[in-house]
């Protein structure tokens, strides 16, 4: 027969084993969902300026039809993640670029971040590496938003942007484990291409 002490003790070991346990499966699950939430899809939006005006030659904002196309943007993209909407704005330095974000920046109340459209590799790491599980837009130009995507590990066959061309919004998801995704729509007065 058994000491009634001994009895106790046990189940005192088995108790503490128990909640050692618990205690180490609920630090594992913590710990995963840590490092699932870290390694969350990055979404960049890629838009090209909207349509600018044809004065002053050295730097043009943008002409009516950009700036209705710039309140379109903002309004397509002020809510597009129903929680918290876009995180961060790229723009290059150019009056056009700028004045095509500065609806959406305004709105959700974000600064411009300013970026050298002649070095899109550079600027895509930096997206990448500082706003990881982020939603981005970046406005770029006709030859530097096909670049960019291509840099990002998404399609190489973007199609190239006509001159007159301003209607193409890319989604471009950046999932932590898998294949980069390509989306490609439209907003905004639509592009008609010259026959």
């Amino acid at each position: 027969m058994q000491s009634p002490k001994s009895d106790i003790d046990r189940r005192r070991r088995r108790r503490r084993r128990r909640t050692q346990i618990v205690i180490i499966y609920t630090a594992i699950a913590v710990g995963l969902a840590w490092f699932f939430e870290l390694q969350a899809t990055t979404t960049v939006i890629f838009v090209r300026h909207a349509e600018k005006a044809a004065l002053p030659a050295e730097d043009p904002g943008l002409n009516a039809a950009g700036q209705q196309r710039a309140a379109e943007l903002a309004r397509q993209l002020v809510d597009a993640d129903v929680i918290a909407g876009v995180d961060a704005i790229y723009s290059t330095s150019y009056r056009r670029t700028e004045e095509t974000v500065q609806p959406v920046a305004t709105a959700l109340g974000l600064p411009i971040i300013s970026y050298d459209a002649s070095n899109t590799e550079t600027i895509v790491d930096e997206i990448i590496h500082d706003h990881k599980g982020h939603i981005i837009l970046v406005v770029g130009h006709s030859n530097t938003v096909p670049a960019m995507i291509g840099n990002m590990g998404a399609s190489k066959n973007v199609p190239e942007i006509s001159e007159n061309e301003y209607d193409n919004i890319y989604i471009v998801s950046v999932p932590w484990f898998g294949k980069t995704k390509t989306i490609r729509l439209r907003y905004g007065a639509p592009y008609v291409a010259a026959l």
